[in-house]
């Protein structure tokens, strides 16, 4: 069954996006439903932006749809205030400017009681480096849209390893081109292309943390 949010929020209809997040919410969806719904939507925005069927104003576009949609479900989105003590460095590869999806993970994560530092899009890979440095974070989130950038996030682990923090530090990379196949080329710990399985990526490394700790 086609699902409406998501052809909606591809279609950039903007209107019709806010009204079925509104409906959903009086349904009884959650929030990651209804997030993971607009994803794909923003998925196929993605797609259609590679096969220039759609331009950088229609991406920008379904940007500030989707602020919408967030602001809209901020309320019903449980806030976890307690730290949990994982710091992530996250931002954008350099040579893209898709910030959706990141923009996602980490309020979702900030909610959860993550500290997540955002270098924001067109994040060079000495940047990258250099805020893992400053902040001594033992995550790095690293997003990206467009498939020629993917060269950039090998440039990043391989910085890693040139800095010695390559076995101090995880990497995730997350969004629409990425796969097992873009995980082995460029050396990251783990992939993710939707917001259910990025979080449950995040949990694992925490636990994983929590238990080094208390065994240390």
């Amino acid at each position: 069954m086609e699902d409406e949010l998501q052809i909606a929020m591809a279609d950039l209809d903007e209107e019709k996006t806010l009204r079925i997040v509104e409906e959903r919410i009086q349904a009884g969806y959650t929030s990651m439903e209804i997030i993971e719904s607009c994803r794909r939507g923003v998925e196929i925005v993605g797609e259609k932006y590679s096969d220039s069927h759609y331009y950088l104003s229609d991406l920008i576009m379904s940007e500030e749809i989707l602020k919408e949609v967030m602001r809209i479900l901020e309320p019903h989105i449980p806030l976890n205030t307690s730290q949990t003590g994982l710091s992530i460095v996250m931002g954008t590869i350099e040579g893209d400017i898709h910030d959706l999806g990141k923009n996602i993970i980490i309020y979702l994560l900030r909610s959860a009681g993550y500290q997540v530092h955002d270098l924001g899009v067109d994040v060079t890979p000495e940047k990258f480096i250099q805020a893992l440095n400053e902040t001594k974070a033992s995550v790095l989130g690293i997003s990206v849209l467009l498939s020629f950038c993917i060269g950039s996030i090998k440039r990043v682990i391989d910085l890693l390893g040139d800095a010695g923090l390559r076995d101090k530090v995880k990497v995730v990379v997350g969004g629409y081109p990425v796969n097992q196949q873009v995980k082995e080329f460029t050396g990251a710990d783990f992939y993710a292309n939707d917001v259910t399985e990025a979080l449950k990526i995040y949990r694992e490394i925490l636990l994983l943390e929590e238990s080094s700790v208390s065994k240390s």
